[in-house]
């Protein structure tokens, strides 16, 4: 009785396929159907890609005989257009960028890191962040903070403090303790040495908040009266907005 493809072991009915084919390779990337040629595939040798189809490659196959690479289909079709005619993608840079990295096509990395979009979050902004203390840790705190207050509410806030400079640390901490509040619920930002602004901070808070998917504002926070210091030079109210 004769064994079906889909029975057949899966290093042998791959090696095979390679061995056997035409040059045009079938494939399917995450659910979407590419056709091309085994040499666009190994343009760059070294690549994660080119290795993916030299010697015995370990790649599945669907139920129609296609290579299967486990990937957003629809980001490879920028990735063959590159491989094909050194066409850099304008579009979806950031999600090629992810595939350029995954794939280690180095010639496209470098140029997508070229690009207004990506030197911009690579090179000035993360830059600047790096040099917050602690900003990713009090991103996730901000987001617990929120998160504890939110029972049966629609709002919750978080108060944040943004200290810019050295010399603004004694102030806000004097101000911190004028304020009424529970001082382990706000969060403290800086200082830092860098060029960008409270506010350009401010945005990069609200950016990555929101990036992991929930809705914020913020506005200065407006203390109570007779505060000594203008609260809002160094308090802003995070409002997260839940339903």
């Amino acid at each position: 009785m004769s064994i079906s493809s889909e029975h057949k072991p899966l290093g042998k009915q791959v090696t095979s396929s390679l061995h056997t084919l035409s040059p045009i390779v079938e494939l399917n990337v995450g659910g979407e159907m590419y056709t091309t040629t085994l040499s666009t595939l190994k343009k760059h040798p070294g690549s994660k890609l080119a290795e993916m189809f030299t010697g015995q490659p370990k790649l599945r196959t669907d139920s129609e005989g296609r290579f299967f690479i486990d990937r957003p289909g629809t980001y490879f079709k920028y990735i063959l257009e590159y491989l094909r005619s050194n066409q850099v993608p304008t579009q979806c840079i950031q999600d090629v960028y992810k595939e350029a990295l995954f794939y280690d096509i180095k010639p496209l990395i470098k140029q997508l890191e070229d690009s207004p979009q990506i030197f911009g979050e690579l090179v000035a902004r993360k830059q600047f962040l790096a040099r917050v203390p602690n900003y990713s840790e009090n991103i996730e705190l901000m987001i617990r903070i929120a998160r504890a207050e939110a029972v049966a509410s629609r709002r919750s806030s978080v108060i944040v403090c943004v200290i810019r400079t050295e010399e603004d640390a004694a102030r806000c901490q004097d101000a911190l303790n004028s304020l009424d509040m529970d001082k382990k619920s706000v969060v403290k930002f800086g200082p830092w040495k860098a060029a960008p602004s409270i506010s350009d901070l401010l945005d990069c808070i609200q950016m990555d908040v929101e990036a992991k998917g929930y809705k914020i504002s913020f506005q200065p926070h407006v203390a109570e009266k007779g505060f000594r210091f203008k609260s809002h030079d160094f308090f802003y109210k995070f409002l997260f907005t839940w339903w």
